[in-house]
Order: structure tokens, then C-alpha cells, then sequence
């Protein structure tokens, strides 16, 4: 295998995946803008490669409570993919669905929490058929997970799961934008070493 490790990728292998990561992030606003009815756009994806307190530095603070989906990846790509969602975000998508807005996610009900799971699921699934469509890699989805937890512990989780082999993170860095507010958000999709080396020469990256 060409890389051992997430931060071996080069800025031609980090180009690549931003080219890819634009086609995800615009068919996963595209998914929500249909569920809203309402026109959502997305800025230009940045990919990152990042250690653990980078990344918790990029999305927020350390404390910062937010609301995770973590999918899990298998057949041609292993791997996982984790939706992060910011207070605001998740407000724009629960005033719109549920017709409720809440101060903390302390405070979600029932409803308010499957919504949530259900919006990240459908904003994972909707990248990873857009990846699959272009790279030509057939990739199965676990049923989601989510939570409410930490920032920081949230992304524990990856770190967790790859932390024998990197300590660094995938960052997908691009925000939604609707009524011309820019609502933060988080993307990390994670495949192993070896999916990420099958990717790059499916996509001729040598």
C-alpha cells in the first residue's frame, strides 16, 4: 500500500478527495433542501487532515455539547462516517420539521432526537451514494447511531477505532446555508488505510 497512514496523503491525494467531497456535500444539500422544502446551498469543501485537538479546535470547544450519527462502512470501503450537528443547524432543521426550537440539547424530546438521527442518516447516505456513483465502489450502511455527548468525546469514537494505526482525522469542512445564514455543521468520513488506498487507484491517483 502506498499510504500507511491518513497523513501520508500528499496535496494531489487531499485534491482528489476534495473534488469528491464537493459532489457528496452538494448531493447531501440537495437531500435536505427536499425534505425542508426549502433552498439550501453548501460552501466549497475543505478535507483536512487533522490530530484530535485540531479537529475539536476547527469544529468548536472541547465541552461544547452537540448531536452525532455515526454510520459504519463495509464491503468495497470500511469505515465510518460521523455527521456532527451544531446547535444551529439543528435548530433550522427542527423549527422546519417539528415546528420547535430548543435552547441545549438537554432539552430534546423524543421526537426532536429521531429527527435529528433521521436528518443525519439521510445527509451520510446521500454522500456516500453520490461517492459510490463516483469512484464505482459499492458501499453498505449500518443501520445509525446517534447521541448527545461532548464535542470532544463524540470524536473519540474515530480515534478509538483507528488509534493503533493514526491519530489523525478526515475533516470535511463545509457549512449549509439557508436564508443566507451560514449553520455549522461537522463531516467526518474515515476509511480504513486500505480503502483509502483502493479509492485513490480506483480514481488513477498513483
Amino acid at each position: 500500500m502506498r499510504l500507511k497512514k491518513y497523513e501520508d496523503m500528499n496535496l494531489q491525494d487531499l485534491d482528489v478527495m476534495k473534488e469528491i467531497s464537493s459532489i457528496g456535500t452538494s448531493h447531501a444539500a440537495t437531500a435536505l433542501s427536499k425534505l425542508l422544502q426549502k433552498e439550501i446551498r453548501i460552501s466549497i469543501p475543505e478535507v483536512s487532515i487533522l490530530g484530535y485537538e485540531e479537529t475539536v479546535d476547527k469544529m468548536g470547544q472541547m465541552e461544547e455539547l452537540v448531536t452525532a450519527t455515526l454510520v459504519r462502512m463495509s464491503n468495497e470501503v470500511n469505515g465510518l462516517m460521523l455527521f456532527v450537528f451544531k446547535l444551529d443547524l439543528a435548530n433550522a432543521v427542527l423549527e422546519k420539521l417539528i415546528g420547535n426550537r430548543f435552547e441545549s440539547f438537554e432539552e430534546l424530546d423524543e421526537l426532536a432526537y429521531s429527527a435529528l438521527e433521521e436528518i443525519g442518516n439521510i445527509i451520510i447516505c446521500s454522500y456516500v451514494n453520490a461517492f459510490t456513483q463516483l469512484v464505482g465502489v459499492e458501499i453498505d450502511l449500518s443501520v445509525p447511531s446517534s447521541t448527545v455527548n461532548m464535542l470532544g468525546g463524540v470524536l473519540t469514537v474515530p480515534i478509538a477505532e483507528y488509534g493503533y494505526v493514526t491519530d489523525k482525522l478526515m475533516y470535511i469542512n463545509a457549512e449549509f446555508i439557508m436564508d443566507g445564514k451560514k449553520l455549522s455543521d461537522g463531516l467526518l468520513m474515515l476509511p480504513d488505510i486500505e480503502s483509502l488506498n483502493g479509492i485513490l487507484e480506483k480514481l488513477g491517483v498513483s
